[in-house]
């Protein structure tokens, strides 16, 4: 076989030696199986010089997880079926000799064959899939639409488990299952619960890879890094938005690349690297420019105009920029379609934010009352209500006596 150019471009791209990213990879296998794994860097050598053309389940998804990509993007390829099929041809041919020798009902004996999975099974999930997605996108589903959402997943699993499929639904099913954890493990991080989200996003990643799909890898990640940065764990956010922006959906697609860059700046402002952050802001900008005016189809169409505005106000809010970020929140909200209640709560409690941090605490306390009165504590959304917690807990740090102040704080003592 020849040299895997592919695999060796991807360690390049992330400067990965063969001992590091045998030792990426056996962590990432600990944490999926619990048992540490056992590639060495000469495991490495075999798949770089093409000897190895498809690693171990376990290997791929660790090669998978650590580079971003689909084992097949990574310059492997399945081995061939032509063996087993042979296998099969001796079995039928066999059991056809028995059956015109001796007479019997060889037929009769064969278990009954599976139903077959077809595109009317695979547009039903969907048509599921998308009625969550609507009420997600509009209220927050809370853990009702988390709930939903695995047990969808479940069923999409389960019917590939009990049915045939050819290659086409089958990955298309993957795909789909992938995108219903992926929303599961949303309003987990919605929930606050990030240790809930990254469980889900544990079994949307495997499905992606199952999926042999770019783009349901790249969106698990993108979910992967909201979960890190809510623990805190930024740096962590920073290697999986580096993951983003180099994957080769990013390279292609200057939207996704816009997106990535831009997680990449909002992780790098929480550890401290202003520049660089900036820096990424400004590659976001640009990619973003790039990707026309056309609405986007699928799950990247939420990054819109109003989102880029949304996010790049968490970027100026972590550098202490807060005058910038309540005109970018000013901007997210002229421009948010009016259905969508929950994003419209959560950016009208982050603008409550940035007013109390400018000291404007009456401003604030009106923006925060209005934020409370779009969204129900039942709809799950506690990410507007932390937010609106640390807005109290800034009024309440100035010491401040206003009756206005004081009666708003009294007020959000009870959603928080």
């Amino acid at each position: 076989m020849g040299e895997n150019r592919e695999l060796a471009a991807a360690m390049a791209e992330l400067n990965i030696s063969q001992a590091e990213l045998a030792r990426r990879v056996n962590a990432e296998t600990q944490r999926l199986t619990g048992r540490e794994g056992s590639l060495t860097d000469r495991d490495i050598r075999r798949y770089l010089s093409g000897e190895t053309t498809w690693p171990q389940h376990r290997q791929r998804l660790g090669l998978e997880r650590v580079l971003g990509r689909p084992a097949t993007e990574l310059g492997f390829s399945p081995r061939s079926s032509r063996a087993r099929q042979g296998h099969a041809e001796d079995r039928v041919h066999r059991r056809t000799f028995l059956a015109a020798a001796t007479g019997s009902p060889v037929a009769a004996l064969a278990p009954a064959p599976r139903p077959r999975l077809g595109q009317r099974d695979a547009d039903r999930f969907h048509e599921q899939y998308l009625g969550l997605l609507r009420v997600d996108s509009r209220l927050g589903g809370g853990q009702r639409t988390e709930v939903s959402a695995v047990e969808l997943a479940t069923r999409i699993q389960s019917s590939l488990a009990g049915g045939g499929a050819s290659d086409r639904i089958r990955r298309q099913l993957h795909r789909l299952a992938s995108d219903v954890m992926c929303l599961a493990a949303f309003a987990a991080i919605d929930a606050s619960a990030p240790q809930r989200a990254r469980s889900h996003l544990d079994q949307a990643l495997t499905l992606a890879s199952l999926a042999r799909d770019g783009e349901a890898m790249y969106r698990v990640w993108d979910q992967l890094m909201l979960t890190f940065s809510q623990r805190e764990n930024h740096a962590e956010a920073a290697a999986s938005a580096e993951v983003m922006k180099r994957s080769s959906l990013a390279r292609r697609e200057p939207l996704y690349a816009s997106l990535g860059h831009l997680r990449h700046a909002n992780a790098l402002a929480r550890l401290h690297q202003g520049a660089e952050s900036l820096r990424a802001l400004n590659l976001a900008e640009k990619a973003f420019g790039q990707a026309g005016v056309e609405q986007p189809s699928g799950w990247i169409a939420f990054y819109g105009r109003a989102e880029f505005d949304a996010l790049s106000s968490y970027v100026w809010t972590a550098l202490g920029e807060h005058e910038r970020a309540e005109f970018c929140l000013h901007r997210t909200l002229a421009a948010i379609p009016a259905d969508m209640v929950r994003d419209t709560a959560l950016y009208t409690a982050h603008l409550s934010l940035s007013q109390a941090r400018q000291g404007e605490l009456e401003l604030a306390c009106d923006t925060g009352r209005r934020a409370y009165g779009m969204l129900l504590p039942s709809s799950g959304s506690q990410r507007t209500t932390n937010t609106l917690a640390r807005t109290r807990h800034v009024i309440e740090a100035t010491g401040t006596k206003a009756s206005e102040v004081t009666s708003w704080i009294e007020e959000s003592r009870r959603w928080t």
